[in-house]
């Protein structure tokens, strides 16, 4: 079982239009007592809205619930200046926020933003990078001066409030190794389960980083990203013939999330649509009425 407290949230589409509908899938999940909520970071598209203005005006409107990027586009998000970012939402929220971490995919767009494009190589080592700066200024203490390879600061001091968890969305190994060494959670790539191959491939790779660096592998949780159904009867298969999770009814996701968490070392969960996107609202209200406050019982007897 997970050393951590296990996590349910949901993620959501952020179109340009769909503030009001997103607030309130929020809000709702907010009083069902739901963890998180995620938004996806692309702000070289212009028809959606920006995930962390987005996701500070939700946390202002909610209580309880946390909110990450889903995971943050770092390319474009400066470290130094993304470390502020999430301090000073933190301090807004009480420690709402979780910073989801990428090392950057679709170049071809980023560059299209007049970002300098990197070579893979490259961009985990500025992920890497960045999640330690991030961190050396946050907590307070005395001014901070890094001269790395892809971030320079001169006498820039801390913001007084803790980093707030990292979570990362590595996929290759020297990502899943940086994820072992510097993080506390890992979104496994391409929505991988914890019976596929990607799954049992690559936690391996972040346990046996963390165990060099000196750190208990249990310290990074593992945040599965679920796209499936919540139906009103039992599917004849949980997953498809190439073993991708499609989901089933109540009975089927708290009977496989259970067996996440106590035999795989699950420690938490992100519903999307079957497509990737918002949940409707019947799953969701089911995802937080019958799936999670089951799942929560079922691991709290064990």
């Amino acid at each position: 079982m997970s050393e951590h407290d296990v996590v349910f949230g949901f993620g959501a589409h952020s179109g340009i239009g769909e503030g009001p509908q997103l607030l309130g899938l929020v809000q709702r999940a907010d009083r069902d007592g739901l963890d998180h909520f995620s938004l996806s970071d692309h702000p070289y598209l212009g028809d959606r809205l920006d995930a962390y203005a987005t996701i500070g005006f939700v946390l202002g409107r909610t209580e309880r619930i946390a909110g990450l990027a889903n995971v943050t586009n770092l390319p474009t998000r400066p470290a130094p200046l993304l470390a502020r970012m999430v301090t000073s939402l933190s301090a807004l929220s009480g420690g709402r926020v979780v910073l989801g971490m990428g090392a950057g995919g679709l170049w071809d767009r980023i560059a299209d933003l007049g970002v300098p494009r990197l070579s893979p190589g490259q961009a985990v080592d500025a992920f890497e990078e960045a999640i330690v700066l991030v961190r050396k200024l946050s907590g307070g203490g005395p001014p901070v001066t890094h001269h790395g390879r892809h971030y320079r600061v001169d006498r820039i001091r801390p913001a007084p409030v803790p980093a707030p968890p990292v979570w990362t969305g590595s996929v290759g190994p020297k990502s899943l190794a940086a994820t072992g060494r510097v993080a506390d959670g890992w979104i496994p790539g391409h929505a991988a389960d914890w019976l596929s191959d990607r799954y049992r491939e690559s936690r391996p790779v972040v346990d046996e980083a963390a165990v060099a660096a000196g750190r208990d592998p249990r310290e990074v949780r593992t945040v599965f990203n679920l796209p499936g159904r919540v139906t009103d009867r039992p599917l004849p298969a949980t997953r498809d013939d190439d073993g991708r999770w499609l989901g089933g009814d109540a009975g089927q996701w708290v009977e496989e999330l259970t067996s996440a968490v106590l035999e795989h070392g699950a420690s938490g969960f992100t519903l999307f649509s079957p497509e990737g996107g918002t949940p409707d609202a019947v799953s969701l209200a089911r995802w937080a009425g019958d799936i999670v406050p089951a799942v929560r019982e079922a691991i709290s007897n064990r």
